[in-house]
């Protein structure tokens, strides 16, 4: 998971966990129901348009709202590949690291528009606007953090901790 390439779709500031996945929805925890719904009140047509592997740019302060994990579950589950903004809710920074979607920190986010075609390479720090050529550069993510998203979330991450410490 060095690298990843994707479609952006954009959104503004401070989009809630209530925008990313509507309240009405959360009487399920199931990833593929939640992922029908991700972004329906930003835009209803989402689903439809994005395709797995695309990445959301927004505004600042992403994730803002409740400490719910659906956020980034759904997010995840639908095939969202990452996240770029500004800020981030710290609450929802962590739990997208804890789900297993890397999310990026870029201030000059707000020049990359919807439709443009970018490369993210975790090793480096840098995201690519293939469509204009800009690069930008944002600070790596801590190893730890990239062994939780390697693992594809916490549990798993805890998980494959305790089986190591069992084989031995």
């Amino acid at each position: 998971m060095k690298k990843i390439d994707g479609k952006v779709w954009r959104f503004g500031k401070d989009i809630d966990t209530d925008l990313i996945i509507a309240a009405r929805y959360l009487n399920t925890s199931d990833p593929k129901e939640l992922a029908k719904h991700v972004m329906e009140d930003a835009d209803p047509d989402f689903v439809a348009k994005m395709t797995p592997g695309d990445i959301i740019v927004a505004d600042e302060n992403f994730g803002c709202g409740s400490s719910r994990e659906h956020a980034p579950i759904a997010l995840k589950a639908a095939g969202v590949a990452a996240v770029i903004a500004p800020t981030f809710a710290r609450i929802f920074y962590r739990n997208a690291f804890n789900m297993g979607l890397p999310i990026f920190e870029l201030p000059e986010s707000v020049e990359i528009n919807e439709g443009d075609e970018i490369s993210i390479d975790m090793a480096s720090g840098t995201i690519t606007n293939k469509t204009n050529s800009k690069s930008y550069t944002f600070t790596p993510i801590p190893d730890f953090m990239m062994k939780l998203l390697e693992s594809g979330g916490l549990m798993n991450f805890a998980h494959n901790e305790i089986s190591v410490g069992e084989e031995k």
